[in-house]
This record gives structure tokens, C-alpha cells and sequence, in this order.
């Protein structure tokens, strides 16, 4: 293991191993990370710490002497989460993935690349990265090393994007509908119309606001629900009893409920586009579809997009993203070694900060005391000339001593 990343360990917390319903116990809202954050690192003696937490991992990022294993892990857990009972602590520590040196640079890279994540070449988790290092560097909990690691872990995340395809192709329902709407040339002015206020409308109606889209209407069984989602929103809100009798028009209908029998059929459509004979877009989000196929087959003036058609579309285009991600491995592997060369340099930096300030000190004894008495005799021009003499020779032997130790140590392997 190398010296320069020794101490570093990474403890993680993930969907690969660990149901996300007990990873999830682990997650700490900004208020609850401001509270216990710093008396975590305090209590573990750990030198530096990042903490981050997502919908899919909780992971530390440690600088600490100690060594990681199942024990301290539970302690840890227990420290994060107090409620924890003792099969749900094992259960977390026992599972937990742990990187030291090296392994734990390249593991950090590859989450903010993505290639960790539950769905692969998803860009929000870059964003994450980068916040939970604002924060917890906000709250003292990091240093110089951690610093130089985010740097680094952006920059790479970055290049990944750049250079490869791996988010180029959405995966995602959301996305792929969001992609459909465009291609078909919604304007942002769309009326709107969602039936079912659940997760997966909840986020097509937020992906759709960040968008620029305002025109929202909300049906669902029901109504407190509709009306928590139509506020966020700035729309309307309907009890689904409602829908039959609607005549304000709509240019997209998305639908999502877990009825289990289809909701739209031809007479309630009928009536929905009885006043607006242009072509409608309908996206049905439901298993099994929440519109009748008398809807879809019998009438010619409808964009139909059904969630079966997303999902076969977001299997090619997952493993068009798998198809990048040795290209991405490789990139993530030449920043791991970049990184230790990197901080190599910045260890020898921070080693030597203080030999131009002892190199100035001993010039200024010497022409101050050792010699003052040889320097007074001399003329004004003499003082000078000797003045500019020993700055140049004070400088160079700074940038000599430097280069010399950065030479002897970055060629070290020990």
C-alpha cells in the first residue's frame, strides 16, 4: 500500500449488499449530520471524515490510524443510529464493502462516475459528492487530503461524462418519457394532466417543473394526496370521482395508479377530448396499463407511450452504458495512480512550507548579527549588490532543495 493514501479507508454501505430499507436507517438529514458528525469524529479518533448519503448508499470516508473491521463498523452504526436493533447492526456491519489505500481512491471515483450506482451513468450523484464535501468541509471535518481527493474525484466524474457515452443514453421512465414529450414537440405551455399522485407521478412531475413546464391539473382517489402534489406543483387538484365530468382539456395525460383494471376507457376519454380534437399525447406509467386499449386502438389522434415500451428502451440503453464502462475503468484507473502522484507532490509541498521561511531567517541573522559588523563597512552599492546576491542564491536553493526531494520521493516506493 502506498504511504500517501495509508491511513485512508472508505466503510460502504450499499444496495449491492445491504437492503436499501436498512441503508436507509443509516441516512442523516443536514440537521441530524450538523449535530453528530463531529462528535463521531471526535469519538472514533478519525483525522478526517466525509459522509455521504444518498437514496442508495450511506458511505464513510475515513483518514484514521485504526483498523476497520466488523466491530468497529457496528460501534459506528450504533453511534449514527442508537435505535438499531442488534441483528440490524450486525447485519450492516457484517455486509459493509471496506477499501483501504488505493482501492478506496478508485472505489470513491467510481461512485462519483456513477459505475457504482444502482442505475449506471446516472449524472445527480457527481452533485452529491461534491455537496457532502461542501458540508462536511463546512463543518471542519476535513483536510488537506480529502480536499486534493474531491478535486480529484470531480475532475475524474467530469472527464467520465466527457469522454465516454456512459450517460448518454437515459435509462431511466422518467427521462425516457420526458424524451418522448420532446421529440413530439410539447411546448412548455402544455396543459398537463397526471391521474395518481404516487412516486412515479410524483417524479415525472417534478423531472416536468424542472423543465419549465406550469401547467399542471391532478387527479387522484385520493383528494389530500392530489392537493399535496398540485401545491408543489402550482396546479389543480381533483378527487379522481371528478375526472369523468372534466371538460377544461388537457395536450398530455400521464397516468400511474395501482388499480389493477384500467381507469381511462373510451367513454371517459371521449369526454375528456370532447371540446379539443387535437392530437393528445397519453403516457401510462401502470402495471397492468391504466388505459384501455379500445383508447388506444380506436382512435388515430393520440401519441400513445406505454411503460412497457420505456422499460424495453431502458435495456438497451442500459447496456449501451455497460458497453462504456471499461473505457470509463480505464480513465478512473490512470486518475487512482494520477492521484497518488498528486499527492505525493502536495505531502512534499506541505514538508518543505517551512524552509523558505528558516532559509529567510538565517539570511537575515547573518546580515543582522554574524556579520553586521563586515556589511556596515561596506558602501551603500556593495550592500546592495551583496543584498541581491543572496536573494538569488535564497530562491534558487529553495527551488533546488524542493525539486530534490520531490525527485528522491516520487521515485520511492516505499
Amino acid at each position: 500500500m502506498r504511504y500517501s493514501v495509508e491511513a485512508f479507508k472508505v466503510i460502504a454501505f450499499t444496495h449491492k449488499n445491504i437492503a436499501l430499507e436498512l441503508v436507509g436507517k443509516l441516512h442523516l438529514a443536514s440537521e441530524e449530520q450538523t449535530k453528530l458528525l463531529k462528535s463521531l469524529k471526535l469519538h472514533f479518533g478519525f483525522e478526517e471524515l466525509l459522509f455521504l448519503s444518498t437514496c442508495n448508499r450511506v458511505e464513510l470516508f475515513i483518514r484514521c490510524k485504526s483498523e476497520i473491521n466488523p466491530v468497529l463498523i457496528k460501534e459506528i452504526c450504533l453511534f449514527v443510529n442508537p435505535l438499531l436493533t442488534n441483528i440490524e447492526a450486525n447485519t450492516l456491519s457484517e455486509n459493509a464493502q471496506i477499501f483501504y489505500g488505493d482501492e478506496g481512491v478508485n472505489h470513491i471515483l467510481k461512485v462519483a462516475s456513477s459505475l457504482d450506482s444502482l442505475v449506471v451513468g446516472e449524472r445527480e450523484i457527481i452533485t452529491q459528492v461534491r455537496k457532502a464535501y461542501d458540508f462536511c468541509n463546512m463543518l471542519g471535518l476535513t483536510g488537506d487530503f480529502m480536499r486534493l481527493l474531491t478535486k480529484q474525484t470531480i475532475e475524474t466524474a467530469k472527464e467520465v461524462y466527457t469522454k465516454t457515452d456512459i450517460a448518454k443514453n437515459p435509462v431511466s421512465v422518467v427521462s425516457l418519457a420526458y424524451r418522448k414529450l420532446k421529440q413530439l414537440g410539447i411546448k412548455n405551455d402544455a396543459r398537463i394532466l397526471f391521474i395518481g399522485s404516487g412516486e412515479t407521478n410524483t417524479a415525472m412531475a417534478n423531472y416536468l417543473q424542472k423543465h419549465k413546464f406550469a401547467n399542471f391539473t391532478v387527479f387522484n382517489r385520493t383528494l389530500a394526496n392530489a392537493q399535496k402534489l398540485a401545491k408543489t406543483l402550482k396546479g389543480d387538484a381533483y378527487d379522481l370521482n371528478e375526472l369523468a365530468t372534466y371538460d377544461k382539456g388537457f395536450d398530455v395525460l400521464i397516468i400511474c395508479t395501482a388499480s389493477n383494471k384500467p381507469l381511462i376507457d373510451k367513454n371517459i376519454y371521449d369526454n375528456l377530448i370532447k371540446n379539443y380534437q387535437t392530437k393528445k399525447i397519453v403516457i401510462d406509467l401502470g402495471l397492468p396499463a391504466n388505459v384501455h386499449e379500445e383508447v388506444v386502438n380506436e382512435n388515430i389522434k393520440i401519441n400513445y407511450i406505454d411503460i412497457n415500451s420505456l422499460k424495453e428502451q431502458a435495456e438497451i440503453n442500459l447496456q449501451l452504458r455497460k458497453n462504456e464502462i471499461i473505457k470509463c475503468e480505464q480513465i478512473i484507473q490512470a486518475k487512482t495512480e494520477q492521484f497518488n502522484w498528486l499527492r505525493r507532490e502536495r505531502k512534499i509541498e506541505l514538508a518543505f512550507g517551512e524552509v523558505p521561511k528558516q532559509v529567510r531567517a538565517i539570511k537575515d541573522l547573518a546580515l543582522n548579527e554574524v556579520f553586521a559588523k563586515e556589511i556596515n563597512s561596506l558602501d551603500h552599492q556593495s550592500k546592495e549588490v551583496l543584498d541581491k546576491i543572496l536573494s538569488y542564491v535564497e530562491k534558487k536553493y529553495n527551488a533546488v532543495a524542493i525539486k530534490t526531494a520531490k525527485e528522491v520521493l516520487l521515485n520511492s516506493k516505499d
